[in-house]
C-alpha cells in the first residue's frame, strides 16, 4: 500500500513527519499541532485527549499516527480499532526511542532509508551537544515543573531527565523510577534545586507566573529562588517527545550556564 493520506493526532507525531520533510502527506492534525506553521491550515480533528473520530474517518486516512505519550490517549486507540482505521501508535520515553519512531514513521511512509538517515542525524546531533556540555565545570540541579498543583514532575524514566544529563545538569527527581511523579512543594523545597524550569503542559509561556512560584511557603530559602534561576520555558520544546527536544536542549544549555545568570 502506498501511504498518501496521514492524520496525526498528537503534536509530537506531526513534528516527526515534519522532521522527515513529508508534510505533504498530512491531511489532518489534532488541535495542539502548531509546528511548523504549515500545519496550522490543515483540518483539525480535536484536542489529543478528545479526538473527534468522525472527523478523522471523514478524512479517509491511509494511516493514523496515534500516541500513548499522555495518560488518557488509550481511548483514541480503542476508537481507531472499533472503526477499523489503520494506525500506528508511538510512545517514546527516551531519545533512542524517538529515533526508533523516526525510523518507524519513515518505513510507514515507504521511506525506510530516509527514516534511518534522519534518525541517525538526530542521534548524532544529540551526541554532539553532549560533548559540548561535558566541558562545563559545574553540574547544576534542576526541578522541572510540569504542573503546579498537584505537583507533577518528570522522573527518571523520561526524556527530560536525559535532556538534563545531556545539558550537563541533573534532574532532582531522577531518583524516582517513573516517567511522571506526583509530589508536593515541601519535597521540592527539601531537594533545593539550583534551577526551576517551568514547562506547564498545555500552557503558553505568557500565562505562567514565576512570581507566584516565588511566593510558595519557604521557597524563598531555595537556591533557585535566591539566585533568580526561575525559567519559563517553551512547553512545546520540552514536553513533546519529538526531534524538537534538541532545540529544547540547546535552550537549556544556554539558560543554565553561569554566564547566563
Amino acid at each position: 500500500m502506498v501511504v498518501i493520506r496521514i492524520v496525526s493526532i498528537c503534536p509530537s507525531n506531526t513534528e516527526i513527519v515534519a522532521y522527515l520533510g513529508k508534510l505533504d502527506v498530512l491531511v489532518g492534525v489534532d488541535d495542539f499541532s502548531d509546528w511548523p506553521e504549515d500545519v496550522l491550515n490543515l483540518p483539525k480533528v480535536g484536542p489529543d485527549l478528545s479526538i473527534d473520530m468522525d472527523k478523522v474517518e471523514a478524512l479517509q486516512p491511509d494511516l493514523v499516527l496515534a500516541s500513548l505519550s499522555v495518560p488518557g490517549m488509550e481511548k483514541n486507540i480503542e476508537a481507531l480499532e472499533e472503526r477499523g482505521l489503520p494506525y500506528i501508535s508511538l510512545n517514546p520515553n527516551s531519545l533512542a526511542e524517538i529515533a526508533d519512531d523516526i525510523r518507524t514513521v519513515g518505513e510507514a511512509l515507504n521511506l525506510k532509508d530516509l527514516g534511518i538517515e534522519r534518525a541517525q542525524t538526530f542521534l548524532d546531533e544529540a551526541a554532539d551537544l553532549k560533548k559540548i556540555a561535558a566541558n562545563r565545570d559545574d553540574k547544576p540541579t534542576l526541578y522541572w515543573e510540569w504542573w503546579p498543583k498537584p505537583v507533577f514532575t518528570p522522573g527518571n524514566v523520561n526524556w527530560l531527565t536525559e535532556i538534563s544529563n545531556l545539558a550537563g545538569a541533573e534532574n532532582i527527581f531522577a531518583t524516582e523510577n517513573v516517567a511522571s511523579f506526583q509530589t508536593d512543594w515541601e519535597d521540592v523545597k527539601r531537594r533545593n534545586p539550583d534551577h526551576i524550569c517551568m514547562v506547564w503542559v498545555g500552557v503558553k509561556e505568557e500565562k505562567m507566573r514565576p512570581e507566584l512560584v516565588m511566593k510558595r511557603p519557604g521557597w524563598n530559602e531555595m537556591k533557585a529562588v535566591q539566585e533568580g534561576n526561575i525559567h519559563v520555558l517553551e512547553e512545546s520544546l520540552f514536553c513533546r517527545p519529538s526531534p524538537r527536544l534538541l532545540d529544547g536542549l540547546k535552550k537549556l544549555m544556554e539558560v543554565t550556564q553561569p554566564s547566563h545568570q
